[in-house]
C-alpha cells in the first residue's frame, strides 16, 4: 500500500512531528539546530525582526529591477511573473554533499551510456533489462538518432536531477531532466542577491562558489566541438525567442558566458557549417547550446512548419560538423516510464548498485498497477510521463473528489500516458513570513556540466520550495519560490 509519512524532516531542526511541520517551528527550537544551521541560526537570533522584513522586500525589489521572471503558458493575464526568492538560505553540510555528488555522477553516467546504448545496438533490451516497447513506442526516442555519434561521445552535456529528501541521510531522485533543464540562472541570482545584502553570513559560513558556472558552462561546452572545429570553438545559445518561459535564463547564460544569443532565423547552413549572422558576414558556429524541443530543430527532419529552428542543422550534426548541445533525442532519459528502470539502468552501465534511490513508481501502462492505482488515488501522486513543471499531476492528499474523479477518467483513458507514486514527506525549510520562520517544503535541482574532461556539478543548484503553507509543489508555476542553496566547505 501507498503510505504517506506522518513524520516530517526540518533541514534546519531535525525530524519534526505533523503538527509541527504544519504549525511552526517553535515546539524543535528548544534541542537546538543541526550543525550546518548553527552559525545561522546565532546570526538570525541576534538580527532585528524588522530589518530582516525590509530585506525581504528589498529582495523582491531587486529582483523585480532585474527583470528575473518567468512566462506561465495557458493564461490570458499576468503571464509574466517575477520568480518569489526567501531570503532564508538552504544549508547543506559538506560531508552530505559529498555523498549526493557520488550518486549524481553515477547516475549522469549512467543516463549518458544509456542514451548511446539504446541509439547503437541496445544491449539493455537484448539483455532483458527494458522491455523493447519503452523504446519503440515511445515518443520522445529520436529514431534519426540511430547510429549517430554524437562529437566527443557527449548526449547530456547539461543534466538537472532533481532531488527529495525525507530524512537525515535519505534522499531520492523525484526525476531526471536530460533535455533542456532550466533554472540556473535563478541559482546564481539567488546567489548574487543574498551576497549583496548579507555580505556577513559570507564571513561566518564557509559556503562553496557558484559563480564560476559560466565560465565551467563554457569550457564544458567547448571541449565538446567536433572535430570540424579550426581554431577555438565558436560556441552560441540558440533560443525559440522572447516569448519562450525561459528566455531570460537563455539571454542571461549567453551573457555571462559572452557568447552570441541566436534564433533560428539568424543561422544558416554555409559551405556544410552553421553559421550565424554578423555584421561582418555570417560566422561559422561549432556548439550550440539549444533551448529548442527536438520538434523543432530542422524543418526539413522535423517538423515541416517550424519557423524556431535551422533547414539542414541536423544533417551538419549528423555529418559531424556541429555540436548540439542537449543532443536530439535525450528526451526519453526524461520520461517518466523509463524514469522506474533507473536502478536497473544504473546497475546496467555502471555494474554498481544505485547510490541514489528511486521514488518507488507504479507504471499504469501495467494492467495490474493501473487496477492498484485506480484503488488508490487519494492517496498516491500521478504524472504524465512526458509531464513537466507540475502541470499535469494530481496530489491525492491534496486533491478534491472531483478533481479525483476527473483524473481518474484521463488514467482510464489513456493509462500509458501516466506513472504513479507514493506520497513521499518533503523535507522541509524555513522560510520567512510575517510572524517569523516557517517550515515549507523543497526539492533541490544540481546543475552537472558533462564533457570528454569528466563529469562537473554545482555546489548546490537551485532549490524550490513550496510558498503556500503544506503544499508539496514546489514548481514556480504551480505559486513555488527559490532559495539560495549553501553547500558548506569542510
Amino acid at each position: 500500500m501507498a503510505q504517506t509519512q506522518t513524520q516530517t524532516y526540518d533541514e534546519m531542526w531535525g525530524p519534526l512531528s505533523q503538527a509541527q511541520s504544519m504549525g511552526g517551528m517553535e515546539q524543535s527550537q528548544s534541542q537546538g539546530p543541526r550543525p550546518p544551521y548553527a552559525a545561522y541560526q546565532r546570526w538570525y537570533d541576534g538580527e532585528d525582526p524588522a530589518r530582516l522584513k525590509r530585506k525581504q522586500r528589498e529582495a523582491e525589489e531587486i529582483f523585480r529591477l532585474t527583470g528575473i521572471t518567468f512566462n506561465v503558458y495557458g493564461q490570458k493575464e499576468a503571464a509574466e511573473r517575477l520568480i518569489p526568492f526567501d531570503i532564508v538560505p538552504r544549508i547543506i553540510a559538506g560531508s552530505e554533499w559529498q555523498r549526493l555528488s557520488r550518486g549524481i555522477e553515477q547516475r549522469v553516467r549512467a543516463i549518458n551510456a544509456f542514451l548511446h546504448d539504446i541509439y547503437h545496438r541496445q544491449e539493455i533490451v537484448k539483455a532483458g533489462r527494458l522491455p523493447a516497447e519503452m523504446i519503440a513506442r515511445n515518443e520522445a526516442f529520436l529514431p534519426q538518432m540511430i547510429g549517430v555519434e554524437p562529437p566527443g561521445g557527449i548526449y547530456t552535456h547539461i543534466v538537472g536531477i532533481d532531488l527529495v529528501r525525507t530524512g537525515d541521510d535519505e534522499f531520492y531522485v523525484l526525476e531526471d531532466n536530460a533535455r533542456t533543464p532550466s533554472g540556473v540562472s535563478y541559482m546564481l541570482e539567488n546567489r548574487e542577491t543574498m551576497l549583496r545584502m548579507f555580505p556577513e553570513l559570507f564571513s561566518r559560513n564557509k559556503v562553496k562558489r557558484v559563480s564560476n558556472y559560466p565560465q565551467n558552462l563554457h569550457r564544458s561546452l567547448a571541449a565538446c566541438a567536433p572535430q570540424t572545429c579550426d581554431g577555438p570553438p565558436v560556441v552560441g545559445v540558440l533560443t525559440p525567442g522572447i516569448y519562450n518561459s525561459a528566455y531570460y535564463e537563455h539571454a542571461f547564460l549567453a551573457d555571462k558566458m559572452g557568447v552570441e544569443l541566436v534564433e533560428g532565423s539568424d543561422l544558416r547552413v554555409v559551405n556544410g557549417k552553421i553559421a550565424m549572422r554578423t555584421t561582418q558576414g555570417f560566422r561559422p558556429v561549432d556548439v550550440l547550446y539549444r533551448r529548442i524541443d527536438d520538434d523543432f530543430i530542422d524543418p526539413l527532419n522535423f517538423r515541416p512548419d517550424s519557423a524556431l529552428g535551422v533547414p539542414g542543422i541536423f544533417d551538419v550534426y549528423r555529418a559531424g560538423g556541429i555540436t548540439i548541445a542537449n543532443a536530439p533525442g535525450t528526451g526519453i532519459a526524461d520520461d517518466k516510464a523509463i524514469y522506474s528502470y533507473m536502478p536497473d539502468i544504473v546497475e546496467f552501465y555502471t555494474g554498481e548498485k544505485p547510490l541514489l534511490n528511486n521514488v518507488p513508481t507504479w507504471r499504469c501502462s501495467d494492467p495490474d498497477s493501473l487496477r492498484y492505482v485506480l484503488d488508490n488515488l487519494p492517496d498516491l501522486v500521478v504524472k504524465e510521463v512526458h509531464g513537466s513543471g507540475g502541470y499535469g499531476m494530481l496530489i491525492g492528499p491534496t486533491a478534491t473528489k472531483k478533481e479525483i474523479a476527473l483524473f481518474r477518467k484521463k488514467l482510464e483513458a489513456k493509462p500509458a500516458g501516466y506513472i504513479a507514486q507514493p506520497t513521499l514527506s518533503l523535507s522541509t525549510c524555513p522560510i520567512m513570513t510575517k510572524a517569523g520562520l516557517a517550515p515549507r517544503h523543497v526539492d533541490l535541482r544540481p546543475f552537472v556540466l558533462v564533457s570528454p574532461q569528466g563529469v562537473n556539478i554545482t555546489p548546490g543548484g537551485l532549490t524550490r520550495v513550496a510558498l503556500k503553507k503544506g503544499s508539496l509543489v514546489v514548481n514556480s508555476s504551480q505559486g513555488g519560490g527559490t532559495k539560495d542553496t549553501w553547500v558548506l566547505e569542510e
